[in-house]
């Protein structure tokens, strides 16, 4: 089974009631919040927003969700302002789809389907088009009774995109050999990977991840570490593709930045285990550096959303560097409220002073112990290569002996540290 060609936004704009169901004890800022991302998630895929609608209850109704008095509240609102879509703030089953679908005579789009769609938008090398693709067939193959009138309706626009323009008759067996098929491609490419990681491993080049919540600010703080051209604008998910860059640093040497894809709230499972491979450079790397937007009012539950995330991944515990990230756009008041530390900074991507001091911490954090290493002045030959793996502060030479004091480049220096290990002064 192939994807159909994907319908742009252009072709046909949904028009769309967006609704959120609170079951539990959220604050007021965080349900306005969690809204106004949902808002900005339906602009991000092309949907005109007609209006919003909460409903607070103890538990999510089996049959339709939210309650059956507020199912028709919607449907009058879309009658009314002529919308064609209705798009949920949370997960839905199969059946609450139908059942809602059918009520409201609209197209219904959840949370998760819609932020796949997005990535399906965004997707533009073949690694990132088969991970979209794959967490697209996953949600979709339990779902399929679910969606009948949804995969059925002409047009396209958000949550047909992709596998989505697949037609309900279309047999479970060919979307299980084609998710076969997709991670036998993955695969694959996961194996290319592997091997470029092990080439950057033998080099003994650093390695340094990018993570943080879309919109954070990464891609922007990318370029300008290290002069590239990589896309970067104010909206989520603006870049989707991991994307590695190289950096000299003086005492370090070459250091890699790869910019990781943006995390949110209730960021699909599906899309996780899809995106696995691609994650998993924030594993490999030697120092994570966690971007945080400084002037988002809700950037502490965007820390916890990203350590759930690097948790999930087995990346708890690596060593890290938080970036607060736009102080530029805060107020004093906000300033004051930035945590302070030696792992901290704040920082504004577009300051060429503070862009330098985080290339400070960078090297710090990435340089090895400083010890002496004392060897027979006709070897040569070890004392370019000590000079070749550390940062040598001073050098001395003595009754037949060259001694250095060095900074080790930990990382290239455990490549021959059985070579130099004899001749550290203990």
């Amino acid at each position: 089974m192939k994807a159909s060609t994907m319908t742009t936004s252009t072709e046909l704009e949904d028009r769309a009631i967006l609704v959120s169901l609170v079951t539990g004890n959220e604050t007021d800022d965080l349900i306005r919040y969690s809204m106004e991302e949902l808002v900005r998630l339906a602009e991000t895929a092309g949907v005109e927003v007609l209006d919003t609608a909460v409903q607070k209850r103890e538990k999510a109704d089996s049959k339709w969700f939210i309650g059956k008095g507020k199912v028709e509240e919607v449907r009058d609102r879309l009658r009314e302002l002529n919308g064609t879509t209705v798009i949920f703030n949370q997960e839905l089953s199969g059946g609450q789809v139908r059942n809602l679908e059918e009520f409201l005579d609209a197209k219904i789009v959840d949370r998760t389907q819609l932020i796949l769609d997005i990535f399906a938008q965004r997707a533009k090398t073949r690694e990132g088009i088969l991970q979209v693709e794959l967490a697209q067939l996953s949600y979709l193959l339990p779902r399929l009774s679910g969606h009948g009138k949804n995969l059925s309706r002409l047009g396209g626009g958000i949550g047909t995109r992709g596998p989505g323009e697949t037609k309900l008759e279309t047999d479970r067996r060919h979307i299980r050999n084609r998710i076969t098929d997709l991670r036998r491609q993955l695969d694959e490419v996961t194996r290319h990977r592997k091997l470029h990681r092990e080439r950057r491993k033998k080099s003994g080049v650093y390695q340094v991840a990018l993570v943080g919540y879309t919109n954070a600010g990464k891609s922007t703080l990318l370029n300008r570490m290290t002069k590239s051209d990589v896309y970067a604008e104010n909206k989520l998910f603006a870049t989707l593709d991991p994307t590695s860059r190289s950096m000299p640093l003086p005492s370090v040497g070459e250091v890699v930045l790869t910019d990781t894809v943006g995390f949110i709230q209730q960021l699909p499972h599906d899309l996780v285990a899809a995106f696995r491979a691609t994650l998993e450079e924030v594993l490999e790397a030697d120092l994570i550096l966690h971007v945080v937007d400084a002037s988002s009012s809700m950037r502490e539950e965007h820390i916890r959303v990203v350590d759930g995330v690097l948790e999930e991944l087995g990346a708890q515990g690596k060593e890290t560097v938080m970036i607060y990230n736009k102080i530029d756009l805060c107020t004093p008041a906000e300033r004051e409220m930035i945590p302070t530390g030696e792992d901290t900074l704040a920082i504004s991507a577009m300051n060429d002073d503070q862009l330098e001091a985080l290339k400070d911490v960078l090297e710090r954090r990435l340089m090895g112990e400083i010890v002496t290493m004392r060897f027979p002045i006709e070897r040569g030959d070890l004392i370019a290569l000590a000079y070749r793996v550390s940062d040598v502060l001073e050098s001395v030479t003595e009754d037949e002996a060259v001694v250095l004091k060095a900074k080790l480049q930990s990382k290239a220096y455990a490549l021959y540290a059985s070579r130099l290990e004899p001749y550290i002064v203990k």
